[in-house]
């Protein structure tokens, strides 16, 4: 026998409910002030819309306005479409976790984490070793989400080791190593390549952007082959080139965001936590560098 549940529970009260929760669930997701105002701007179109809509005798209004939310949808999706794939892959997935910002599986990157990595970088850049690594805060990456996922390693970070995995003679050189928390989990990863700047950047830097650009939550640290030139990317944003002090100070500010974020939504709004980690990563920009192409 089935329960008629707007019997017990008020449907506007549901009604309230659902509506709140998708809105906190889209805030929740924007990490740029420019980004937000266009998400304001838009619900306001609809809560126009929706009141318009009360009064039988506006229908030229109610019409005009609704033309104006059908427009502003067809834009918002074609300026959101990253987003958007983004949003069907996770929900495709079943990564609802991460879509809802919750860190309580994370593998969590520490001091430790960024010394290793500073220092394994500073000796690949001085010797002119090609170099990526996929450091991942907690976008729950998957073997699915690479063009090939690699070998598996599954070992305690230490620059030793990110050393012996990036020799020019080992058959795993070429790809990209992820690394959660202290742990190198794979090596020899193919990353997806990003559509921008292909004529200013070579395979690497390409490849850390395109996967900064589809996870937010995740960084990469480039070395180039030719110069030795070291760089950073986040959120499909690269900063070249950076000295080893640099790259450090970017590294614990990035993880350390990351981390306040996770905590601030557990104490505060998700809009809030957002723009905490928003803060470090909006420091990084492209370089209007005319270097040539980097590997």
């Amino acid at each position: 026998m089935g329960v008629n549940l707007w019997g017990v529970v008020d449907p506007r009260l549901l009604d309230v409910l659902f509506a709140s929760a998708l809105g906190v669930l889209l805030f929740s997701r924007v990490n740029e002030r420019r980004t937000l105002w266009l998400l304001r701007g838009y619900l306001f179109l609809v809560a126009l819309a929706w009141f318009v809509q009360r009064f039988e005798n506006l229908p030229l209004t109610s019409k005009l306005v609704d033309a104006l939310v059908l427009a502003c949808s067809l834009s918002l999706a074609i300026l959101w479409q990253g987003e958007l794939r983004r949003l069907m892959e996770l929900l495709g997935t079943g990564r609802l976790a991460v879509l809802l910002g919750n860190p309580q599986n994370e593998l969590r990157a520490t001091a430790s984490t960024v010394a290793q990595l500073t220092e394994a970088a500073g000796r690949l850049s001085q010797s002119r070793r090609g170099a990526l690594v996929v450091v991942d805060m907690g976008s729950d990456l998957r073997p699915e989400d690479f063009l090939n996922p690699g070998v598996l390693i599954d070992a305690q970070l230490s620059s030793e080791l990110l050393l012996n995995l990036f020799a020019s003679d080992t058959p795993l050189h070429d790809g990209a190593v992820l690394v959660k928390g202290n742990r190198i989990v794979s090596a020899g990863v193919i990353l997806p390549l990003s559509r921008q700047g292909i004529s200013r950047y070579g395979t690497r830097h390409l490849a850390a952007l395109g996967i900064t650009e589809r996870f937010d939550r995740c960084i990469c640290v480039v070395v180039s082959e030719e110069t030795g030139t070291l760089s950073l990317a986040s959120q499909g944003r690269l900063e070249r080139p950076i000295t080893s002090s640099r790259l450090q100070d970017l590294l614990k500010e990035l993880i350390a965001s990351s981390s306040g974020a996770a905590a601030t939504k557990g104490a505060s709004s998700p809009v809030k936590a957002s723009a905490v980690a928003t803060q470090a990563s909006s420091r990084l920009s492209v370089s209007s560098s005319s270097e040539e192409p980097l590997p």
